[in-house]
């Protein structure tokens, strides 16, 4: 999608850009004075604060396995009060504004509660507000199944997905994801201080960054932007100034003079590791068993089986799931019967990795990462690479160390030299809002 091909833009805020009346009303400003600078405004909602977590909460208050179907009816109703309270603001502001839920502003999803996937956007009804004058505020996080006609929820950060759907729907020339951070950073800045903003990266780098723990854009949302060429512009909702350009690889290396060959240190401390001991090996039970978990809604990351060294030994075989999905996952794979002689679980792990599209043409890579992790007497537990990230699973308690020393020996500090920020940013050390 090419800039400048609409004048609709995008805005989605978070849960902490509108977790007060201050956060709310800013957020309402920041959306007029786009509509005043000559755009056409669709504006995507998180529910306030943590009222997605205090919902949440009141479910299991009431049922240890809330049904699913009822936890959506719960769930959704949070971003819809972000979205009538952000039009009040605006409407005080002398502008015309209607707030859709999901389902009026026509996110058509499968029938999977608690983590479904779009399958249509008929925005139909927003282009008519549009052309009405109006701007337009989308209840987040949540569609309606065509099959079921219920209403369903995306998943943990589905406002995302919903604001990137919308802009690929109504061609958009830009979504722009407000949050409590200034944009993507080449490590946590709370583990690594002097982490630098990255002006640009790639869709290929993000994906990978938000698959191994970071949290500013949801995995989804990325895909989609990728598959449908939507600009993602990812800035603070409290400080002005630009953030980071999510963009096709292409663009991406026009706008720097020479591509770094690491962008970033990721981490995750959220997942668990499971190892099925005396697995037969013999063709087709791997295959059962992560059939079994896929069709269990449980996501897979980073798999290891070793050889049987005899022709009658057994193999073992470990993989990491989140560590949410621990229990689904060993309930399923004991539902199995048979298909080994015991499971362990271990939810002490933690992932570092290092991502960046230049490393496809830089040998030597993976050698540093393990001589600099090796040096810092941390063990590497399991290993996944794909041609631009190499990612070690290791002691939870070890994770920071890890971080702060990877991302001290391949210098992507604040300070390391860098080509030109093609947003016209100086290069600067940047704090999280």
């Amino acid at each position: 999608m090419s800039e400048g091909r609409s004048d609709i833009v995008v805005m989605k805020f978070g849960g902490t850009s509108v977790a007060g009346a201050a956060e709310v009303k800013r957020a309402a400003r920041r959306i007029v004075a786009a509509r005043e600078a000559g755009s056409r405004v669709v504006a995507v909602l998180s529910a306030r604060g943590k009222t997605t977590d205090e919902l949440v909460a009141q479910a299991l208050e009431i049922s240890e396995r809330p049904d699913s179907r009822e936890m959506d009816m719960l769930l959704s109703t949070g971003e819809r009060i972000s979205c009538a309270l952000c039009a009040m603001a605006i409407h005080d502001m002398g502008h015309k504004a209607i707030s859709l839920t999901g389902s009026q502003a026509g996110i058509v999803t499968d029938s999977s509660h608690t983590r479904a996937r779009i399958i249509d956007v008929r925005a139909d009804r927003i282009r008519d507000k549009l052309g009405e004058d109006r701007i337009v505020l989308v209840a987040g996080f949540q569609g309606v199944s065509t099959e079921s006609r219920d209403v369903t929820t995306l998943g943990r950060g589905g406002s995302d997905t919903t604001a990137v759907a919308l802009a690929a729907a109504l061609g958009a020339s830009v979504c722009e994801i407000y949050t409590d951070v200034a944009g993507v950073f080449s490590a946590d800045p709370r583990i690594v201080p002097g982490a630098r903003k990255l002006a640009m990266a790639s869709y290929e780098e993000m994906l990978e960054m938000s698959a191994s723990g970071a949290k500013v854009l949801q995995l989804r949302s990325v895909e989609y932007a990728r598959n449908h060429g939507v600009r993602i512009h990812c800035r603070s909702s409290f400080e002005d100034g630009p953030g980071t350009l999510v963009v096709a690889e292409e663009e991406a290396k026009k706008e720097t003079v020479e591509q770094p060959f690491v962008t970033a240190v990721t981490h995750s401390d959220g997942e668990a590791r499971v190892t099925l001991t005396g697995v037969r090996d013999e063709p087709g039970v791997a295959g059962q068993i992560f059939t079994a978990l896929a069709e269990a809604g449980v996501n897979v990351d980073v798999i290891i089986q070793n050889e049987p060294v005899g022709g009658n030994e057994l193999a073992d075989l470990s993989f990491t799931v989140d560590r949410s999905d621990l229990t689904t996952a060993t309930e399923t794979i004991a539902g199995l019967g048979g298909v080994s002689k015991g499971v362990r679980t271990d939810e002490r792990i933690g992932k570092v990795s290092i991502v960046g599209a230049g490393m496809r043409s830089h040998p030597g890579v993976a050698a540093k990462v393990f001589e600099v992790l090796g040096g810092e007497g941390i063990n590497i537990e399991m290993i996944s690479t794909s041609p631009i990230k190499i990612s070690c699973v290791i002691s939870a308690g070890r994770v920071p160390d890890a971080v702060q020393a990877l991302h001290r020996a391949f210098d992507l500090g604040a300070n390391a030299v860098r080509p030109e920020d093609p947003t016209g940013a100086a290069h600067r050390p940047t704090v999280s809002g």
